[in-house]
This record gives C-alpha cells, sequence and structure tokens, in this order.
C-alpha cells in the first residue's frame, strides 16, 4: 500500500515520545485516517481507534479513554496509542480531552493521543482555549503531483484536470462518473457537514454561490464589490470575506491576498481565487476535459491554477506565505514569502498575457529572485516535483 511521506514524520513523532498531542489536520479525503491505520498496522503496543462519527452519548469520549486504559492494564504494556477520528464533532471536546491528558499525564499512565480533524476552524479554536502547550499540529495537504503520481500513475496533465483527491483516481476513465463523485462525495459532504454543522451560517445559499465562484474564477483577482454583482442576496464585504475564510478552513478555496509590505494593505486588498484541488475547478467545470485543452487560452486558466495549488499546499507545510501581485495593467502570479526572502513566480502557457509584470516587480521590491514556469521556463511538469524549500535556495 502506497504510504505518503508524511507517514515516516508522523510514526516518528510517535514512536519517540508522549510529549505532546499529535493533531493531524486537514481537509476530507487527503488520507489521514488511512496514515493512521497504516501507523497501527505496525504499532505493537495496545491501541484503540474510535471515530466521533459514532459518538451518540455525552461521555462517548470518557468511555474511549477508558477503553484504552482497559487495554493498557490487560496487557501489562509500558504504553499505548487513544486515536480519535473527526474530533471536532465532539460538543466541549478541546476541554474534555484536556481532563484526560493531564489525569493521564498526572498517573503517569503512558497513553498517547492522536486526534484527526478535518474543520481547521473548530480545531484551532478548541486547541487555543483549552490545550495551549499540550499539542503539535502536523498539517495533512492535499495530494502532491508527485504522490499521485507514484500511486496511480498520474501525469503532468491529468495532476491538472483531476488534481489531487486519491480517493476517486480509478474513476478518470469516466469522467462523468468522476465528476459526479467530487461533487457529491467531496463538496456536499463538505459544505453542508464540516462547515454548515459546525458553524453559524446566516446565508448557506451565498455560501455555496461563492464556492461556485471561486471555482469558476480560480487564478483570477476580483474585487468584493465584483463579488457582490455576481452573486444574488449577497449581504456585504464583511459577510463575503468570513465565508471565504470558510472555506479555507476546510481546505477548499483560499482568496490569496496581494503581496504589499504593508499588512494592512495587503488584508484590504480583492482576493485572488485560488482552488486547494484542481479536482474542484475541474468537475464543476460543464465541459469535458478534452474540449478544455484543445483551447490553449482557456487551458491556461487550468495550468496557472494548478501552480497555485501545488503553490498552495506547499506553503501549508513549508511555513511560507504566498501572495498575489499587481498594480496597474503590471502582474505576476504567486509570490512566496519565507522570511526575508521573497520569490516571485510567473507562469506562462497558452494564455497572451503581458510580459510586464517581472521587471516591475523587480524594480519595486529587489527579490531574491524570479521564476518563470511554464514556456521559455521551467517545464510545469518539473516545477510539480521541486520542494517549497529548495525554490529559495
Amino acid at each position: 500500500m502506497f504510504q505518503r511521506p508524511l507517514y515516516s514524520k508522523i510514526r516518528e513523532r510517535l514512536i519517540l515520545e508522549r510529549k505532546f498531542i499529535q493533531v493531524l489536520m486537514g481537509p476530507r479525503q487527503v488520507g489521514k485516517t488511512t496514515i493512521v491505520r497504516q501507523l497501527l498496522e505496525k504499532y505493537s503496543f495496545p491501541w484503540h481507534y474510535a471515530s466521533a462519527d459514532e459518538a451518540t452519548q455525552p461521555l462517548w469520549l470518557q468511555q474511549q479513554w477508558e477503553t484504552i486504559r482497559l487495554k493498557a492494564h490487560s496487557a501489562e504494556s509500558s504504553e499505548a496509542l487513544l486515536v480519535i477520528d473527526e474530533i471536532q464533532k465532539i460538543p466541549d471536546w478541546s476541554n474534555q480531552v484536556k481532563i484526560q491528558w493531564d489525569k493521564d499525564s498526572f498517573d503517569k499512565f503512558p497513553v498517547k493521543l492522536i486526534l484527526l480533524g478535518s474543520s481547521q476552524l473548530m480545531l484551532q479554536k478548541g486547541l487555543s482555549e483549552s490545550l495551549a502547550g499540550r499539542f503539535e499540529v502536523i498539517n495533512i495537504p492535499h495530494w502532491s503531483f508527485n504522490e499521485m503520481h507514484d500511486a496511480f500513475g498520474f501525469t503532468a496533465n491529468d495532476f491538472i484536470w483531476f488534481g489531487g483527491y486519491p480517493g476517486p483516481a480509478d474513476l478518470i476513465s469516466d469522467e462523468s462518473r468522476w465528476k459526479d463523485y467530487i461533487r457529491y462525495s467531496l463538496i456536499e459532504t463538505t459544505l453542508m457537514r464540516d462547515i454548515l454543522l459546525m458553524v453559524r451560517i446566516d446565508k448557506p445559499v451565498l455560501l455555496r454561490n461563492l464556492f461556485d465562484l471561486a471555482c469558476s474564477f480560480s487564478g483570477q483577482i476580483l474585487s468584493y464589490n465584483k463579488i457582490l454583482g455576481q452573486l444574488k442576496d449577497a449581504g456585504n464585504t464583511t459577510t463575503l470575506a468570513h465565508y471565504l475564510r470558510l472555506l479555507e478552513g476546510a481546505g477548499m478555496i483560499k482568496g490569496l491576498e496581494k503581496y504589499s509590505p504593508s499588512t494592512i494593505r495587503q488584508r484590504a486588498s480583492s482576493p485572488k481565487f485560488q482552488v486547494f484541488n484542481m479536482a474542484l475547478m475541474s468537475a464543476l467545470s460543464p465541459n469535458p476535459r478534452k474540449e478544455i485543452t484543445g483551447q490553449p487560452e482557456i487551458y491556461g486558466r487550468w495550468v496557472e491554477s494548478a501552480i497555485g495549488a501545488h503553490l498552495l499546499n506547499l506553503c501549508i507545510t513549508g511555513q511560507v506565505n504566498i501572495y498575489y501581485w499587481r498594480e496597474g495593467n503590471h502582474e505576476i502570479d504567486f509570490v512566496l514569502q519565507k522570511g526575508n526572502k521573497t520569490i516571485g513566480i510567473e507562469v506562462k502557457s497558452g494564455r497572451n498575457k503581458l510580459s510586464t509584470g517581472i521587471p516591475a516587480f523587480s524594480r519595486h521590491f529587489n527579490p531574491t529572485k524570479i521564476l518563470l514556469v511554464g514556456r521559455e521556463g521551467i517545464p510545469v511538469e518539473e516545477f510539480f516535483t521541486i520542494p517549497v524549500a529548495n525554490l529559495f535556495i
């Protein structure tokens, strides 16, 4: 069975010590549960796995702890492991975890703990409120091109269109069936369960319409006023910005901010929509892959968005900030910042784009380097394979 590179990192942390709660945070169907099951297959001490989808009574979480304690005592084991999946679905989960974790710590009882969750906003709130100093977060991003290639034989063009969801990878020969899977098993489930059931949403139709709009315009910059003009019953810009943050927390859409030395100007900028996974953009397209790839001007948007999705997921695990930059007719597709180093990235495909962005950006900011990806630059497939840390070398 294919193992993601993150598997070794998690296994190493688990083996070394019982110092922190390990929190695996990431969107739906990126393999969090699979990684843990692979760990459990090789774990030589007592363990207990439970999903909060099965929780039906208030003491459910406490009972999972009692189960693993009994297993450890019965086996006279020097350690044990408890795994709770979809932890954010338990009311007041973080306080309950704190009570049980602190009890084991006081009793010097060697239960290690892994928590899994697909709602970033709910997890972060609980972690900051009750579990400060007791946890480590491992962000699980969408699958990379390298992973989809190694596990399923994806080409770069496959990755640009079908993205990085492993679940429906075997369905790509039947594009209609693949699109249905993405729409109903991923998009609807995330919107209706991970967001609407976890956070108060006064305008659920607006949330859905904003998601559809963001997928359709991935790779493009829209002011909030233009977004309001595209949507019915749109409320105000504050509501739209809030809903966009919720979609980001679910690992679906991000509104990239404009690069600026001023944080205030960044936050006030018009967002550049960017999908986290190309499957979201392609599944909502009314046109089939063959029709889109046959039109270079249109397919160029897919290529640029695929580069953006790739960078977005790299930045999650590489502690790198990602922006765009535009001033008048001058534009740089993506700007990466790590510490005092800045990289501008321009994507060239079949689209006719102005080439004045690179010299203008260089004059304004004196970046560490400028990278050209695609035509006349680094081949797209090669760029997909480069770790984000190597970009800053």
